[in-house]
């Protein structure tokens, strides 16, 4: 099938290699034209507007804007709504307010314009992994693009088979699910990563706490010297914490036991605060979610050790530089 990409930093370039290694035509956009040009030398074909981006598409065409939520992605897509066609498809896979993709799709509809959102976890490991895909908005555009889709995700690969689920939809299980009208994409992918939050804000927490068991202030007898990387190694091998979040956390200490090129200060991208809205507009306590959004506020001003652990996580999976990174 024939996809235009529009953005090409660390999740759209790999994107765009992924569909070309199963066989799909790719047509790239970027702000950068070196960037356009790097990919177009991989086999993509290279747009230098999004009006040639648009031209080199056979319809119905598909367009998929990955870029920043915010400004950038709402001038993009309000120029491809004057230059795509009834029938045409107009993908947002960056992070976007599920309340955007709703006003969006309800804008677009009149032309006849199809619009998903797909939340896409993977990270800078998506084009060796899979990524995992969460999708909303119109049913026929999904199923129009499934061979899109099912290109992009992890696949079975060596991941168990989950008891009792016959009759379900099997492509949840290789990695994609159609999670309903516009918006439930990108509000289940802000769930998602507001649930990250908690879960690395735990384990961060929880390596603080061994580091710290050698602290002088403790009696000499209950004082412990661990060696964080081979704990962190232990758990990984069978223990019920055992995760990919621990396997980067595992590596970093490996590499640089003190982790002493991370800043410690955290950063937070909306989904964290869009999460907590939603929590309150639907009354739902989330105790540990808003706990973990609010440490990130405070590790720009006082840094931790565990903060140092919460940025070498999100550098290991998202290339995420921190204020301050020294490396």
């Amino acid at each position: 099938m024939q996809l235009g990409m529009i953005g090409l930093g660390r999740m759209g370039g790999n994107i765009v290699r992924r569909l070309m290694r199963a066989g799909h035509h790719c047509v790239a956009y970027d702000a950068e034209p070196k960037t356009v040009a790097a990919l177009a030398a991989e086999g993509a074909a290279p747009a230098d507007s999004l009006a040639s981006l648009i031209a080199q598409l056979a319809p119905p065409r598909a367009v998929w804007v990955m870029l920043p939520a915010g400004e950038i992605t709402e001038a993009t897509i309000a120029t491809l709504a004057t230059l795509l066609s009834p029938g045409d498809i107009l993908i947002d896979g960056g992070n976007a307010n599920f309340k955007d993709d709703i006003r969006r799709a309800e804008t677009l509809a009149p032309k006849g314009i199809r619009y998903l959102d797909v939340g896409t976890s993977g990270g800078v490991w998506g084009l060796e992994r899979g990524y995992s895909l969460m999708i909303g908005g119109d049913r026929t555009a999904f199923e129009h693009l499934d061979p899109i889709f099912a290109a992009l995700a992890q696949g079975y690969g060596s991941i168990p088979r989950t008891p009792d689920r016959e009759g379900r939809d099997p492509r949840v299980e290789q990695g994609y699910l159609y999670c309903g009208p516009a918006g439930a994409g990108h509000f289940v992918k802000m769930v998602h990563n507001g649930i990250e939050y908690g879960m690395m804000q735990a384990m961060a927490e929880g390596f603080d706490i061994l580091k710290n068991r050698a602290s002088p202030s403790l009696p000499a007898n209950a004082r412990y010297d661990l060696d964080l990387a081979d704990v962190a190694e232990v758990w990984r091998r069978g223990s019920v914490v055992s995760s990919w979040l621990l396997d980067l956390t595992s590596h970093a200490l490996a590499r640089e036991g003190d982790l002493g090129s991370f800043s410690g200060s955290v950063a937070d991208s909306g989904e964290g605060r869009w999460t907590i809205e939603a929590a309150i507009e639907e009354a739902v306590p989330a105790d540990v979610l808003a706990a973990a959004l609010f440490t990130r506020f405070r590790s720009r001003q006082d840094h931790t050790f565990a903060e140092k652990v919460l940025s070498a996580m999100r550098w290991g999976f998202g290339g995420h530089v921190e204020t301050g990174k020294k490396g």
